[in-house]
């Protein structure tokens, strides 16, 4: 059984920095392409960051480059998403995700199979 969590979230001011966690289990994330997905009220499921399987290649969303960096630790078997100068647009409930191939470092929800509960991100101005 594969399980995500996600922890970390929380209320910070404009400005500010949060760490997203995204433990797993029952898959081993650095044979997957994973990332953090993000959805705020009212709007659609959007991709924030991807790490791919190997060599731990990376990519953004226009929006967070420069600010978001995602990272994994392989002996943890837990990915991370690093925020900094976060912004009030940035507040959203974040997931994490496992891809259902690997290799493409998609940014298309659809195509990621497993997903967390997702983690409550709010930041205020």
């Amino acid at each position: 059984q594969v399980q995500l969590v996600e922890s970390g979230g929380g209320l910070v001011q404009a400005g500010g920095s949060l760490r997203l966690s995204c433990a797993a289990s029952g898959r081993t994330l650095s044979n997957y392409d994973t990332a953090w997905f993000r959805q705020a009220p009212g709007k659609e499921r959007e991709f924030v960051a991807g790490i791919a399987w190997r060599g731990g290649s990376a990519r953004y969303a226009d929006s967070v480059t420069g600010r978001f960096s995602i990272s994994r630790d392989n002996a943890k078997n837990t990915m991370y998403l690093q925020m900094n100068s976060l912004k009030p647009e940035d507040t959203a409930v974040y997931y994490c995700a496992i891809d259902r191939d690997r290799g493409r470092l998609s940014t298309t929800a659809n195509r990621y199979e497993y997903w967390g509960q997702g983690t409550q991100v709010t930041v205020s101005s």
